[in-house]
């Protein structure tokens, strides 16, 4: 676990980029544009390329040595900022959109290869602690990218933000690439690829059947929460401003800040039961946890006072950090060959419904209260939740004979660490 420890230092370094990157992209294309119509079609086609970056990332993963693909998505991320940075101001507008389609497009797959690749560098069996060491990374390099933009945007310009964010993916790749990490299940080429994972859209079915439904489910479910999550995303801004119209942003700092140190708790929580028992919470645990988080999220919006809310806003940041470890862990437990496949099939539906979501989200708030988004939104994927526990409350009581499934415990609850 200490190359792994480094590999968690160098992503959230990366990650840091990402946010700052996301800010920082999206307030210069309306600067150096004028229009809230371009500054919309340039997230919308960084999201439309992440979702259908999904899909190849998956195909690409399988097929070449992941540590280099990561790599490469950070070195690309740098080299695309660099360009942006040098060239003419009269050449930027253009540039702009290929940006999105690079930076889109790499943290996709720097996304899919990663996860794909943890079982293979720290062992299937430490794969829960070391999910919930990235989950905590990212969290926290979500909290300082989207806090520390405003601030390094409006004092050091834009010209140090984009250097800074180039900066951090070198970083990230210099570190990988120093690792004596090992990506894959399967012997390498000299050239540094496998034998790929057949090609055949009815083989990435074939896997989702062979792992039942219940993999499929928890795709859907992982699609809808994106939904749910874009509205509060979108929301926070807006309610902040109906409560404390002087100074907006208390509230979303606040609110961050608690969730963040939520899904440490969850981290550690779930780092410390895996070690004691060998075990991970399995589909039904993952089922409840998401219902926990979706129905704190909506009370966080329900005009309580702070006191409450923030207790709230911690529940969220632990059901949160719980739900993605355990989500992140099960799809690993799929043969090393599948799994690049089924975590790119993932990541489009997770972008595809966070993308949704901010189209839809932004519209109703034109017209309803944060509170009555937010809940129909995180009320959905609650709906959704209740459906796959009913699911998985049928499948034990009628045992379907659709494929091999892991094993586990009496009540659905826990896998052993390391089973497919």
């Amino acid at each position: 676990m200490k190359h792994f420890r480094l590999l968690v230092l160098g992503n959230g370094v990366s990650a840091y980029g990402s946010y700052l990157n996301m800010v920082a992209l999206n307030v210069f294309v309306y600067h150096v544009t004028g229009s809230a119509l371009a500054a919309g079609l340039f997230m919308a086609v960084r999201l439309g390329t992440s979702v259908a970056a999904g899909f190849v990332s998956g195909r690409l993963v399988s097929s070449y040595d992941r540590k280099r693909l990561i790599v490469g998505a950070d070195l690309g991320q740098a080299l695309a900022l660099l360009v942006l940075l040098l060239a003419p101001e009269a050449g930027r507008v253009s540039l702009l959109y290929c940006l999105a389609v690079v930076t889109g497009s790499c943290s996709t797959l720097s996304q899919v290869a990663l996860r794909s690749s943890i079982p293979e560098i720290v062992g299937a069996e430490h794969r829960t602690r070391a999910n919930g060491l990235l989950v905590t990374g990212r969290s926290l390099a979500m909290i300082a990218g989207f806090a520390s933009a405003g601030v390094v945007v409006a004092q050091l310009g834009y010209t140090v933000a984009f250097a800074l964010d180039a900066a951090t993916f070198l970083v990230s790749a210099s570190v990988l690439l120093s690792l004596p990490i090992r990506t894959r299940a399967r012997s390498e080429t000299a050239g540094g690829g496998g034998e790929a994972a057949p090609d055949a859209p009815s083989a990435s079915l074939r896997l989702l059947w062979a792992g039942a439904p219940l993999l499929l489910a928890m795709i859907a479910v992982r699609a809808v929460d994106g939904l749910g999550s874009s509205s509060h995303n979108v929301a926070l801004p807006v309610y902040s401003s109906l409560l404390d119209p002087a100074h907006p942003a208390t509230f979303v700092s606040r609110f961050w800040a608690v969730w963040a140190v939520g899904t440490i708790i969850a981290q550690q929580a779930l780092s410390r039961y895996t070690r004691r028992t060998g075990r991970t919470f399995g589909e039904r645990a993952f089922a409840v946890g998401a219902c926990v988080m979706s129905a704190a999220f909506i009370v966080v919006f329900s005009g309580l006072p702070t006191v409450p809310v923030l207790a709230a806003a911690l529940v969220a940041g632990v059901a949160d950090g719980f739900t993605e470890v355990v989500y992140v862990s099960r799809l690993q437990a799929v043969p090393d060959e599948q799994r690049g496949r089924l975590f790119g099939l993932s990541a489009s539906a997770e972008n595809a419904g966070f993308g949704l979501g901010m189209l839809v989200s932004g519209a109703l708030l034109e017209s309803f209260s944060p509170f009555r988004v937010v809940g129909a939104l995180h009320g959905l994927a609650i709906v959704l939740c209740l459906a796959l526990l009913a699911l998985l409350v049928l499948r034990r009581r009628a045992p379907a004979a659709d494929g091999p499934e892991p094993s586990h415990e009496p009540g659905g609850d826990v896998v052993r660490e390391g089973s497919t």
